[in-house]
């Protein structure tokens, strides 16, 4: 949730900082997955196929995220950033959505 807080927060900069982007990514995709392994522990009769295919979905999110903010051209970087942004925030909304239906 901290780096939806984060996004509304700073309100999309083109000039802001690209590795603090990628950190944050990390903590979040990283913060969703570790939820994932705490709901595995505390519920070890469930079936973990669906707990390891979010993981699996958040990792690849992660990549994709990254692949596309390395891909960013300075001429276009502020709509591109926009369009990433949003695209973060309903990823790791739907993650944490399926993280609470298991």
């Amino acid at each position: 949730m901290s780096l939806i807080i984060y996004l509304l927060l700073t309100k999309i900069n083109a000039m802001a900082s690209i590795k603090q982007l990628k950190k944050d990514i990390n903590n979040e995709i990283g913060s969703i997955i570790e939820d994932i392994y705490h709901w595995e522990l505390s519920h070890p009769d469930a079936d973990v196929n669906k707990s390891e295919n979010l993981i699996d979905e958040a990792i690849a999110a992660f990549d994709v995220f990254i692949s596309k903010i390395n891909a960013v051209e300075k001429k276009s970087a502020k709509t591109e950033f926009k369009e990433i942004h949003q695209e973060i925030t309903s990823t790791v909304q739907a993650l944490e959505e399926k993280l609470a239906s298991l």
